[in-house]
């Protein structure tokens, strides 16, 4: 795994629980996206590992399903873990930014662009 992998891991786990901590998006929402575009990940995959990532307790039946159907075993558990890193620090940043310092208007149009760029991106994108 190159370094540039690694960064690219840490980044996405620490938006994710940023983004998570701060609007109370699920990490899904961030980690899959940024698999699939930045890392050239499969939908499955991404989806997948995402989940890993928010096994305990979030998705462990989530985790279930995807292997019992088969399509666990493209999961990468290695960048799982190294997400899952990034995201436990960043939900700490989002979560403080949240209870401290943003104001609740900034966080609601700042989750709603969030939410419109992300559909739009998987609406039209590749």
């Amino acid at each position: 795994m190159s370094a540039f992998s690694v960064v690219v891991l840490i980044l996405i786990g620490l938006a994710a629980g940023t983004l998570g901590g701060l609007v109370g998006v699920g990490g899904g929402i961030i980690m899959v996206p940024a698999m699939v575009y930045f890392l050239n990940s499969s939908q499955l995959q991404a989806q997948g590992t995402s989940l890993v990532v928010m096994m305990m307790p979030v998705g462990a039946l989530g985790v279930y399903n995807y292997y019992t159907k088969g399509n666990l075993g493209n999961t990468d558990f290695k960048n799982a873990f190294i997400i899952a890193l990034g995201f436990v620090f960043g939900s700490l940043i989002g979560s403080k930014l949240a209870n401290s310092t943003l104001p609740i208007p900034v966080i609601k149009k700042s989750f709603a662009v969030l939410m419109i760029l992300v559909a739009i991106k998987m609406l039209f994108g590749k």
